[in-house]
């Protein structure tokens, strides 16, 4: 899977080169607030593999649910919200807003997190993991996403 994506007015592209650890659908109010949505689709990537071009993007923190901090990368020129940093998250990742790809439908949710907050009038797809907060890594994550930030099924 080789993805590209944008912000709304150009200035700003990405490549991602490699494959999300996992695609999270996630349902809390920070992502509905930043989305303007019901739920934000994000791909849990390495920032090593998102090759980003044009103007640095700007940035700002706010306390995520958990209420460690959550920034949120943006395009200076547009505003459109191109990826996070979740701090609560091991290790050097973003979390790449689906939304952002030129071809979004490439990718689907492989879970719904923070389902507690799920919008009532949206009915999740049955077969996918869903969770009322987060999830332990180990209970749905591949063993070779596993595998890329050091953990394994006993951790």
């Amino acid at each position: 899977m080789n993805l590209e994506g944008r912000c709304a007015c150009g200035a700003i592209t990405y490549q991602l080169t490699g494959q999300p650890l996992i695609v999270n659908a996630c349902h809390c109010r920070d992502c509905q607030r930043l989305t303007g949505s019901a739920f934000a689709v994000n791909l849990w990537m390495e920032r090593k593999a998102v090759e980003a071009h044009g103007p640095e993007p700007k940035t700002f923190r706010l306390a995520g649910g958990s209420g460690r901090p959550h920034d949120v990368f943006y395009c200076g020129e547009c505003g459109t919200y191109l990826w996070s940093r979740y701090h609560g998250a091991p290790g050097d990742f973003v979390f790449v807003r689906a939304g952002t790809l030129d071809n979004p439908g490439a990718v689907k949710p492989d879970v719904h997190i923070f389902t507690r907050t799920k919008v009532p009038w949206l009915e999740l797809p049955e077969g996918v993991p869903s969770f009322k907060e987060f999830y332990r890594l180990a209970e749905v994550w591949s063993d070779e996403a596993l595998a890329r930030i050091g953990r394994s099924r006993r951790t």
